[in-house]
């Protein structure tokens, strides 16, 4: 029997890693009705707090990539899992706004910011040489799984026992996650006595030796050299668009706009899961197509359609019909991380594969500052008219906006992919 390489273990790992991580930043919007209940803080102040979130974990990014590069992959995972372990612990003796801020905004931003950025992308690039497009994406997905296994749950715990006992779930599964990435987890093929899945010769010392550079230096030189060029400006804008119109608003508030319409929560956020499986095989299909088609042209079509899926939406609801909610959820779903592969294929075009983390990390980075205005502005546009159909409305026609973005990069030559 042919042995299974250790490469296959370590996405293992790295994928129940992203999903821990994933359901743990995306259970927020689970929380963001018991939370308002039980301490009577405003929703702007619990959704800044989430946004807060979305904001650190996005902009943590590419300095989480350059902490990898010198302290090793191991070792930043086992720090981020910590960190989130401790937040959760704190959040059942929080009592004030400004406790809320620190634990849900900060600790939990900075603590998801590695599994939700850019460790996808390390470890297919650390690990693999042969099948590297594969594993990104099935590392792309684990956020969508997570939501697909476990929101679900939390809504049910919420509404059968309470908040307490959701955050006890996720506490639970993130000291697991722990000890499974200090046992199983090992930075480089090289501390196995391996080489990377795929690849017959040993790595050159040159390339080992980058991780002796300094982090800081590492990632802002990347975005000093990144604002310089106009493609990172339009995919980063683009990105902006996309983190508004997903984690930000959808991520943040579908489940609480759902409730407004009567909606029970459980039901909601079984719509919210059922995202997760046809975004689980839009992400795979996407991933698919980047090889074979212009990205360019793969993202226009993704945020066009999402756009318009964004404007149904309010008139779904108000029609108050189950099966146009199941027909946004699916349609929605197929759209929903499909913007990466394509976002990471055109980044690594424009600037080689050995930048193109760093680079990915900040165009992450302008994600989640879109996705953190969505999910403050969101709860402040249902403060003052009293429903999110706005705000809606207003994420469709940027995702239109998004759609012209993309189409104005460069072309490039498939031959130039690496």
């Amino acid at each position: 029997m042919r042995k299974i390489h250790y490469s296959w273990v370590i996405l293992a790992v790295t994928f129940t890693a992203i999903i821990v991580a994933g359901i743990i930043r995306s259970s927020s919007g689970i929380f963001l009705d018991p939370f308002e209940s039980e301490f009577g803080w405003g929703r702007p102040t619990i959704s800044f707090a989430f946004a807060v979130c979305l904001f650190l974990y996005g902009f943590s990014g590419p300095f989480m990539a350059a902490f990898v590069e010198v302290f090793g992959l191991k070792r930043i995972m086992l720090y981020s899992m910590a960190i989130l372990s401790v937040g959760l612990a704190l959040t059942f003796i929080m009592k004030s706004e400004w406790q809320l801020i620190l634990i849900w905004g900060v600790m939990l931003g900075i603590g998801s910011g590695l599994f939700l950025t850019v460790l996808s992308t390390q470890v297919a690039n650390r690990w693999f040489v042969k099948r590297r497009g594969l594993a990104v994406g099935i590392l792309t997905a684990a956020t969508a799984t997570g939501q697909l296994i476990l929101l679900p749950v939390l809504a049910n715990f919420v509404e059968n026992y309470s908040w307490r006992s959701a955050i006890l779930l996720i506490f639970a599964l993130s000291i697991l996650m722990l000890i499974v990435i200090g046992i199983f987890m090992k930075s480089w093929p090289e501390d196995l006595g391996l080489t990377p899945y795929g690849q017959e010769e040993a790595p050159t010392e040159e390339v080992l030796s980058s991780t002796k550079r300094n982090p800081f230096k590492m990632a802002i030189s990347s975005l000093l050299e990144g604002i310089k060029v106009k493609e990172f400006w339009l995919l980063a804008g683009s990105f902006f668009i996309c983190g508004l119109s997903t984690s930000g608003l959808i991520g943040t508030h579908f489940i609480s706009y759902c409730i407004s319409f009567g909606i029970p929560l459980v039901t909601a956020a079984a719509m919210l899961s059922f995202m997760g499986v046809f975004d689980l095989i839009g992400t795979t299909v996407s991933g698919w197509l980047s090889d074979r088609y212009d990205n360019r042209w793969l993202l226009f079509w993704y945020y066009t359609l999402r756009g318009i899926s964004l404007l149904f939406l309010p008139f779904a609801l108000a029609e108050g019909s189950y099966t146009w909610l199941v027909i946004f959820s699916i349609f929605y779903g197929l759209d929903w991380i499909a913007t990466v592969p394509p976002t990471i294929g055109l980044t690594r075009q424009k600037f080689g594969i050995e930048k193109s983390a760093m680079m990915y990390g900040w165009i992450t980075a302008s994600h989640q500052v879109g996705a953190g205005v969505a999910a403050y502005t969101g709860g402040v546009v249902f403060k003052v008219f009293g429903s999110y159909m706005w705000a809606f409305l207003l994420a469709g026609g940027f995702c239109l906006l998004a759609s012209l973005f993309v189409i104005l990069l460069k072309k490039h030559n498939p031959r130039e992919l690496v």
